[in-house]
């Protein structure tokens, strides 16, 4: 493994116990300038592993909790008069920031929801006219609750797009939350162990990890390959996810210190990268989930040699 990113895992470790998978899925998408789609019940330290993250990375961090009466300009900010000048000034809204942890993001509006669109795709946002830059790098990690659907709006597909992947913490295992009792990682104090510049040069580096010919067509075979049932998918991967799943497979390679993409690069990330943009046909009892498709997939699909 990278000897950076390895430090990066274990500081991260030091209050997120028992997630290694789940922490490298999401540094993954760090290096590969994408954003996150944390799915889970409350309470399995969602909000903590992204405060943590921007911590280790020397990033500003910033929360915002989405709620039904959030107004567009909480996130994107505004424009108001000076009283003194007359003239008029830009005020920040939450997104003007490193890491945005957009905490429950199907209970706002989806005017709110949108008003993230521009941010998340171009890297920034316009407010009346003027368009404003967001800082570098800029991720936003989102999380919402699967269970609990009460007072929720559904996400857009077209929103579920911009997400490099969607990952779930899951319930710690017996030993890891023995740990907690003692650890109390809410109160754990946790230093940077990476400067902003530094992740910079990482994201550089991952740009130039080497992907063959073979591993090209293998990832979209596999993406192929959830357009080609209507009876069992409704909306298969888009154009976007191929180009989602060579840029996670790159990252997963430099995170295995490799210059070069392998098929096992592809495969471990496939399912986060895929699986929240498709829509399974209505009453195929086939498979119960997206996730399981797309496990399926790369089962079937002969891996490149």
């Amino acid at each position: 493994m990278n000897p950076k990113i390895e430090q990066l895992i274990n500081n991260i470790e030091k209050v997120i116990l028992g997630k290694r998978d789940v922490i490298i899925k999401i540094i993954c998408a760090m290096l590969a300038e994408g954003h996150v789609l944390i799915e889970d019940v409350p309470g399995v330290g969602k909000t903590l592993l992204a405060e943590t993250l921007a911590k280790s990375v020397s990033g500003s961090f910033r929360r915002i909790q989405f709620t039904p009466d959030l107004m567009p300009s909480d996130v994107i900010g505004y424009t108001a008069i000076d009283m003194n000048t007359g003239k008029s000034e830009y005020k920040e809204g939450a997104a003007m920031c490193n890491f945005l942890l957009a905490d429950e993001i199907n209970r706002t509006s989806p005017k709110v929801q949108s008003a993230l669109l521009e941010a998340m795709e171009e890297k920034q946002i316009s407010v009346d006219g003027v368009t404003h830059a967001l800082p570098v790098p800029f991720m936003t990690l989102a999380t919402q609750n699967p269970i609990e659907t009460y007072g929720t709006y559904h996400l857009p597909e077209a929103q579920l797009d911009r997400f490099l992947m969607r990952v779930s913490m899951g319930y710690p295992d017996r030993a890891s939350e023995l740990a907690m009792l003692d650890v109390m990682p809410q109160t754990a104090e946790v230093s940077a162990v990476m400067t902003l510049d530094e992740l910079m040069v990482l994201r550089g580096a991952a740009k130039n990890v080497t992907v063959s010919e073979q591993i090209k067509a293998y990832i979209l075979a596999v993406v192929g390959a959830t357009r080609n049932d209507p009876q069992l998918v409704k909306l298969g991967a888009s154009p976007r996810a191929s180009i989602a799943l060579y840029k996670a497979a790159q990252a997963m390679a430099l995170i295995n210190a490799r210059s070069f993409v392998t098929p096992d690069d592809v495969k471990s990330t496939a399912v986060s990268v895929l699986s929240h943009r498709l829509i399974l046909a209505s009453g195929q009892q086939q498979f119960g989930s997206a996730e399981q498709l797309v496990e399926k997939i790369l089962n079937d699909i002969p891996v490149p040699v």
